[in-house]
C-alpha cells in the first residue's frame, strides 16, 4: 500500500533541486487528489491481437472497482457483483450473462499463471469504469470514482521462463558497423525487480560496477547517472535524481535532463526532468535515475540534448563508449552498451534493438554492463551508481 504524504511536503523536498544536490532519506512516494490503486504484486492486462481484445485480471475488478468477485472451480464460473449489477462469465466460453440476460462475447475469459482474465471492455462498460489507452506507455488508464490506475498491457504469451536475455548484435548505422551488448528484461515477469543503487550504499562514493551488483544481489547492472568523475576530492557528486524503493535518495534537479522511472508495478516511463516532481508526487515513482538526453520518443528519433541542458561537445557530437536504456512497446527493458558511437547513432541502434522509448546514460569510461556474474562491457573506472536487475 502506498503511503500518502502531503503536497506541501513533496514540493518542499523538490525545491532543493534549485540548490546543489541534496541527499534525502525516509521519503515514500505519495499521492494527492485521486488515489492511485495499490497493488500487492505485479498486475497487468493481456492483449490478444487476433481477437482484438484486452483482458484484465479479475482481482483488479475486486480491488479497484470494489466489485465482489466469486469463482466456482467446478463449473469455472466467474460472478462479478457490484451493487445491483451482476455479471456471470465462464472461463473458455464466449457467452456471458448480465443481470441474467445472455450476452455474446467475441473472446472468452481464460486463466494464466493461476490468474483469471476477463475481457476489459465488457467489465468496464457494466461496472462504470472510465478507460483511456496510453500508447506511449502501452497501458490502460482506468478510473473508478476517486481511484485511478495505469494498467500495463502485454501481448498474451510473451512472458517466458527466461526473464532476462543477453545478446551481442552488430548494427550498421551511418555507414559504420557497431557492435552492441544488449540485455533485454521482461518487466512484467513476476521474477524480475529493479533497483537503483549508489556505490557502497552512500552518495558520493565510487565502486566497481560488478561490486555494486554483487552487494545488492543483482543479476544484471548498467551504469546510470552522471557524476563528478574528475574531481580529486573523495566526494564525487552525482548529477541527477536517484530514487530507490520509493525513497528519494538524491535530488539534483533544475534541468530538463530525462529521468527513467518505474512505479511499484514496474510500469516504466521516461520523464522530462522538470516534470519529474509532479510524477513523483502522483505516486508514479518507485525507482528512478536521471541522465539523458532523450533518444527516442514513441519510436521516433527525439534527440534534444541542448534543450535538456547539455553543452559538452563530446557528449553532443563526439564518438564515445555509450550506455543507454530503452523501453519496448511490450514492457521490456533494454540495457545497451556500444563503443565509438555518436548520440544519433546510439538512437538508431536503440530503435533497431526494439526500443520504443530510449535515453542515454552516463558514458565514456563509465560505460559498463554486467550480466550473470561477469562484465560484457567493462567500465574504464569506478562508478557512482547503477540501475540493477534482480531475478528471484
Amino acid at each position: 500500500m502506498k503511503k500518502t504524504i502531503g503536497r506541501k511536503t513533496i514540493k518542499t523536498l523538490l525545491a532543493v533541486a534549485l540548490a546543489a544536490g541534496v541527499t534525502t532519506t525516509g521519503i515514500a512516494p505519495g499521492t494527492t487528489g485521486k488515489a492511485a490503486a495499490a497493488v500487492s504484486s505485479k498486475t497487468f492486462g493481456y492483449s490478444d491481437p487476433a481477437a482484438g481484445r484486452t483482458y484484465v485480471p479479475i482481482r483488479v475488478l475486486s480491488e479497484f472497482s470494489e466489485a465482489k468477485v466469486g469463482w466456482d472451480a467446478s463449473s469455472k464460473r466467474i460472478d462479478i457483483v457490484k451493487g445491483k449489477k451482476k455479471i456471470t462469465l465462464h472461463a473458455g466460453k464466449k457467452k456471458a450473462y448480465v443481470d441474467g440476460k445472455p450476452v455474446k462475447l467475441d473472446a472468452a475469459p481464460f486463466s494464466d499463471r493461476n490468474v483469471t482474465y476477463v475481457p476489459l471492455g465488457l467489465a468496464a462498460a457494466e461496472l462504470g469504469l472510465g478507460l483511456k489507452w496510453d500508447g506511449a506507455t502501452s497501458s490502460m488508464h482506468i478510473e473508478s470514482g476517486e481511484k485511478e490506475m495505469d494498467l500495463p498491457v502485454i501481448k498474451r504469451g510473451s512472458l517466458t521462463n527466461k526473464p532476462v536475455r543477453y545478446r551481442q548484435q552488430k548494427f550498421y548505422v551511418g555507414g559504420a558497423p557497431l557492435t552492441a551488448n544488449i540485455v533485454t528484461v521482461q518487466l512484467m515477469n513476476p521474477r524480475v525487480s529493479l533497483d537503483a543503487a549508489f556505490a557502497n550504499h552512500k552518495v558520493g562514493a565510487v565502486q566497481d560496477l560488478r561490486s555494486i551488483a554483487a552487494q545488492n544481489g543483482a543479476y544484471a547492472a548498467i551504469n546510470a547517472t552522471y557524476f563528478d568523475a574528475y574531481t580529486s576530492a573523495a566526494y564525487k557528486a552525482p548529477y541527477g535524481y536517484l530514487v530507490s524503493n520509493g525513497r528519494m535518495k538524491f535530488v539534483n534537479g533544475g534541468t530538463d535532463r530525462t529521468v527513467f522511472a518505474y512505479d511499484g508495478n514496474h510500469l516504466a516511463r521516461l520523464i522530462p526532468g522538470l516534470k519529474f516532481g509532479a510524477a513523483y508526487e502522483a505516486g508514479q515513482v518507485e525507482g528512478a535515475v536521471q541522465a539523458g538526453p532523450l533518444l527516442l520518443k514513441n519510436g521516433k528519433l527525439a534527440l534534444r540534448a541542448s534543450a535538456e541542458g547539455f553543452r559538452d561537445p563530446h557528449v553532443l557530437n563526439g564518438r564515445a563508449a555509450r550506455s543507454a536504456i530503452g523501453i519496448t512497446a511490450n514492457h521490456e527493458l533494454i540495457l545497451l552498451t556500444v563503443r565509438g558511437a555518436t548520440l544519433k547513432q546510439l538512437a538508431g541502434i536503440m530503435k533497431r534493438a526494439g526500443a520504443y522509448q530510449a535515453m542515454n546514460l552516463d558514458g565514456g569510461a563509465s560505460s559498463g554492463l554486467y550480466v550473470n556474474g561477469k562484465y560484457v562491457t567493462k567500465p574504464g573506472r569506478k562508478v557512482s551508481n547503477a540501475l540493477l536487475v534482480k531475478v528471484k
